[in-house]
């Protein structure tokens, strides 16, 4: 006998996601027993597992919003006992290939070459949000500027009803903390998923001593793109702490360089033991320190702290 479910109901998508990593490699199977235990109490939990060169095994986990995952972070962290690392949240795209194929990626870091894509879609969401009166002309320049698009303004006495749509992914990030900030707290809002639009969009990837990190790749609108870079490597500049040798922050969309920034080395004074003398002594141990350098940065590797892969968060 074959059971009709009752009619109205569906199965819940999600549209936002991150990588859970633990941060000792010994932990990967408990963080995964963890979450195959929460996801049998909660059908909008799906996940699968992820492996990153730099964080190792890990699993990432599909949520219904930014809400959802910081409940499942705290659970995690709280009844389960684990350290995580969080790679920044990002949304799913819909991605049609030069042959016809089409993709559904969750990551940047799952984009094939450009040269294979014919279009990318990304997800917009319609949205409510209700301020006093006085907050309009800000909460409408914020819209502007995460590229959404007032629909509706209605006034409801003191207050006033703001509908609009924007990309999911311009919302993931700081839009919540900007309206508080700009309505002084007094503004509330939600949204859901309204439909998927091809838009103009690259993938950023971001380059440490000159070895791209794809944990750290974002998807991004081509006219965000390059003031997206410079913010990006700007916050992993003082994240990731100095070396004994100079290291290269670059952002970049393919093969081309759109920003960068330096870790200027710490440096020894070895002339310390020198007094007197011809002044070519010290050229000579100045002219070995720097050739030492020149091999460390060679063979020398950088360790990234764990902040760094959720630099997208605490962005200005």
């Amino acid at each position: 006998m074959i059971i009709q479910p009752l009619p109205g109901y569906k199965d819940v998508k999600p549209f936002v996601y991150a990588g859970f990593f633990p941060v000792s490699n010994e932990d990967y199977q408990n963080l995964k027993d963890a979450v195959e235990k929460l996801s049998l109490s909660d059908s909008a939990l799906q996940f699968t597992p992820e492996n990153s060169p730099v964080l190792g095994f890990g699993v990432r986990i599909g949520f219904l919003g930014l809400l959802h995952m910081d409940i499942i972070r705290e659970r995690l962290e709280r009844e389960y006992g684990l350290d995580l690392v969080i790679t920044n949240p990002s949304t799913d795209y819909h991605v049609t290939l030069v042959n016809g194929e089409k993709l559904d990626i969750k990551s940047a870091s799952e984009l094939p070459d450009a040269s294979k894509v014919a279009e990318i879609a990304e997800p917009w969401a319609s949205g409510e949000i209700i301020a006093p009166k006085k907050y309009v002309g800000n909460i409408i320049n914020l819209i502007i500027e995460k590229r959404g698009k007032q629909e509706n303004l209605n006034y409801i006495e003191d207050r006033a009803l703001i509908t609009f749509e924007a990309p999911i992914a311009n919302l993931l990030t700081d839009f919540y903390d900007r309206l508080k900030s700009t309505t002084s707290g007094y503004a509330t809002y939600n949204y859901e998923l309204a439909d998927y639009r091809v838009g103009d969009l690259v993938r950023v990837d971001f380059y440490v001593a000159g070895d791209m990190v794809s944990a750290l790749s974002v998807m991004a609108h081509r006219s965000e793109a390059q003031s997206l870079g410079r913010e990006v490597v700007k916050k992993l500049k003082e994240v990731i702490p100095r070396q004994n040798f100079e290291v290269a922050l670059q952002a970049a969309i393919g093969g081309k360089f759109i920003a960068r920034e330096d870790l200027s080395a710490y440096r020894k004074d070895v002339t310390t033991g020198l007094y007197g003398g011809d002044v070519t002594r010290k050229k000579k141990v100045l002219a070995k320190q720097a050739k030492g350098k020149k091999r460390m940065k060679r063979f020398g590797r950088v360790d990234i702290p764990s902040e760094a892969f959720t630099v997208m968060l605490k962005r200005n």
